[in-house]
C-alpha cells in the first residue's frame, strides 16, 4: 500500500477541501462536490477534514484521500491524538495527517508512541504535518510515511513567509528518506511550480482553489487598491 498510494500522488496537485466552522460551505456533501470538481480539473488526491467529510469523499472519489481531524484551532489540533488518527483511518483515509511537531500532544503520547500504536490499529499511512526541519527530523525518526510543510510559519519555529516556505521544503527534501509534500500559502500556479522545483513529492493547495470567501477577498482588495 505504501508505494502504491505515494506513487499515485507523486508529481501532481492534491486539493484540500475544507471549510471553517460557521461557513456556508461547511457540509460534507458540499466538500464532496468540491472534491469531485477538483478531480475533474486534474487533482490526483484530496485532503479532507472531519469524520463525515473524509468518509463521504473517500466513498465518492477514486484517488487517495488524506484525512485529518481538527480539534480546536490552537496548539496541537491537527489529528491530535492516537484515537483521532484511528477514527480517521477507519473513515476511509488512505493517509492520515497528524500534527508532526515536537510539541506536547493532548493524550500525552510522543509522536513515536503514536506511530507505533497506530501501526497496530490500521494499515493507513501516516503523514506528519511539520513546522520546521527539526520537526521533520523527529517525525522521520518516529517512523512516519511522509512529511508535509503544512505547519511551517504556524508554530514558533519559523516566521510566516509570503507564499510557501521553500527554505524548509528544500531542506527537508535534501535530508528526508520519505516523500515531502508542500503545503501552506501556495496561492498561485507559479508558487506551486516553485515547490515542485524545490523537490516536493506533490503540492497540496487548499484556499486558492476551494475557499471562495478568501479568493473573493483577494480580488476585492486588488480592485479597491487600484481605484
Amino acid at each position: 500500500m505504501t508505494n502504491t498510494v505515494l506513487e499515485q500522488l507523486q508529481g501532481g496537485v492534491v486539493v484540500s477541501c475544507q471549510a471553517y466552522p460557521g461557513e456556508p460551505m461547511r457540509h460534507p456533501e458540499t466538500m464532496a462536490q468540491l472534491a469531485e470538481a477538483a478531480i475533474v480539473g486534474g487533482a490526483i488526491g484530496i485532503r479532507a477534514q472531519g469524520v463525515a467529510d473524509v468518509a463521504l469523499i473517500a466513498d465518492r472519489v477514486d484517488v487517495p484521500t488524506i484525512g485529518l481531524w481538527k480539534v480546536g484551532a490552537d496548539g496541537v489540533f491537527i489529528t491530535p491524538t492516537l484515537q483521532h488518527a484511528v477514527v480517521i483511518a477507519g473513515a476511509g483515509a488512505s493517509i492520515v495527517a497528524v500534527d508532526g511537531t515536537r510539541r506536547t500532544r493532548p493524550d500525552g503520547r510522543t509522536l513515536s508512541e503514536t506511530v507505533r500504536a497506530f501501526r497496530q490499529e490500521s494499515d493507513a499511512l501516516l503523514m506528519a504535518d511539520v513546522g520546521s526541519v527539526a520537526d521533520g527530523d523527529a517525525a522521520i525518526e518516529a517512523g512516519v510515511d511522509c512529511l508535509s510543510t503544512t505547519l511551517s510559519g504556524y508554530t514558533l519555529d519559523r516566521p510566516t513567509t509570503i507564499g510557501p516556505d521553500l527554505e524548509v521544503l528544500a531542506a527537508l527534501v535534501e535530508r528526508s528518506p520519505v516523500p515531502v509534500f508542500a503545503e501552506g500559502r501556495i496561492h498561485t500556479p507559479d508558487q506551486a511550480r516553485g515547490c515542485m522545483e524545490s523537490g516536493a513529492h506533490a503540492v497540496v493547495v487548499g484556499t486558492a482553489i476551494t475557499h471562495p470567501s478568501t479568493i473573493t477577498r483577494w480580488f476585492g482588495d486588488a480592485v479597491r487598491g487600484s481605484a
